[in-house]
């Protein structure tokens, strides 16, 4: 007989967390739904702080990453971590970067002006260099938003979140706690010190590449990360009776939190995002580890939450750019037919996460982890 093993067997996985990373994706897409009707006013959007569940994303990323990994590194080379991750997350990219390309010549109108002007050619290399989520810079943008994924705009979250992950492999895997502790600390003095003396008191931004956008997108990435990470060393979880329900509803209710404070007061909102970020996410996610399932419903909404979470957040988007130009074009107003619409967005965003989730991704990743993360065992008689 010849088998062939998986190279690292699986941990088990905490099916809480699982759970909150498929709500905070849900809160993603309803966000950005509701910001159509915004007029990009940042102080009037509906399901305010949506954008805030990229940052417990990162920090559910290092506790995660820290958690399956640590342990591991004398069994595995960084290349060998390396092909794991991206076995785990690029089947996904491509398929947004497809999904873009084949809905952007309906999103043509004002809110995108550079569209009727974009050649098939360029698109399809825009496309291409979309699936290997390298970012285009500013003078090659086809859409008029600047941004780094001008085809799948969530993108630049999983450029961070790669280059974390890099990171991770060669340095931040190697500090003691207490090294981690001070790295840690600092970049929450650098989160803090941005949301509350920077020029926005938000952490809306990180995904053009520029000076101003790359240096949001590093102390987004920074702290939740490596808190995560130094939150699963300590180990330090929190055992809470119905821990799912309870985390949710921290979730839906930090990020629906409308603005604080006016365009004279920025520093208000920036200790609220701070608080957020630095206290409330952390203790969410010790909450979340913590936790049991005991209900067979509750583990079933947590298994379908987590498994679609990631196809959802990384394909939605090309929806939402075409819901947008719908919007503007037609000149629909916060209302019941666009909140319908919205609604529709929503469900349909999922629907299709899930197909793509059991069609495609599970089925492709299964095929390149035979072909990349087996290794043969010696022939035995």
């Amino acid at each position: 007989m010849n088998p062939s093993t998986p190279y690292l067997d699986s941990k088990k996985h905490y099916p809480v967390l699982d759970g909150l990373r498929g709500v905070a994706a849900v809160m993603v897409v309803c966000m950005h739904v509701m910001e159509t009707f915004s007029g990009g006013n940042r102080f009037v959007m509906i399901i305010n702080h949506g954008y805030l569940a990229v940052d417990f994303f990162f920090l559910l990323s290092g506790f995660v990453i820290s958690y399956a990994y640590d342990d591991r590194w004398s069994k595995m080379t960084q290349w060998d971590f390396y092909k794991r991750r991206l076995v785990r997350l690029q089947p996904l990219v491509v398929l947004g970067s497809l999904v873009g390309a084949a809905l952007f010549y309906l999103q043509q109108g004002q809110v995108f002006p550079l569209i009727a002007d974009t050649p098939v050619w360029k698109l399809l290399l825009t496309m291409v260099i979309g699936a290997t989520l390298i970012p285009v810079p500013v003078s090659m943008d086809i859409r008029g938003w600047q941004e780094m994924h001008p085809l799948n705009g969530p993108g630049w979250s999983l450029f961070f979140e790669y280059t974390a992950n890099i990171l991770y492999a060669i340095l931040f895997r190697r500090f003691s706690k207490i090294v981690l502790a001070v790295f840690v600390a600092l970049a929450a003095c650098l989160l803090t010190g941005y949301l509350v003396l920077g020029p926005k008191g938000d952490l809306i931004g990180g995904w053009s590449i520029n000076q101003e956008q790359l240096f949001i997108g590093c102390t987004r990435v920074l702290f939740p990360f490596t808190a995560g990470l130094l939150l699963c060393r300590m180990g330090k979880l929190i055992r809470v009776k119905g821990a799912f329900w309870w985390c949710a509803f921290l979730i839906v209710l930090v990020l629906s939190m409308p603005r604080i404070g006016g365009e004279q007061q920025l520093w208000m909102n920036g200790i609220y995002e701070a608080v957020v970020v630095i206290l409330v996410f952390p203790l969410i996610v010790a909450m979340g580890a913590g936790g049991q399932i005991m209900n067979p419903r509750s583990a079933s909404i947590c298994k379908f939450l987590g498994d679609t979470s990631y196809p959802l957040y990384i394909t939605h988007y090309p929806l939402i750019y075409t819901f947008t130009a719908w919007v503007t074009n037609n000149h629909i107003e916060l209302g019941m037919k666009g909140l319908l619409a919205g609604f529709t967005v929503v469900i349909v965003s999922i629907v299709l996460a899930y197909i793509y989730l059991k069609l495609y991704d599970e089925p492709v990743r299964e095929w390149l982890k035979r072909k990349f993360l087996m290794k043969k065992r010696p022939v035995t008689l």
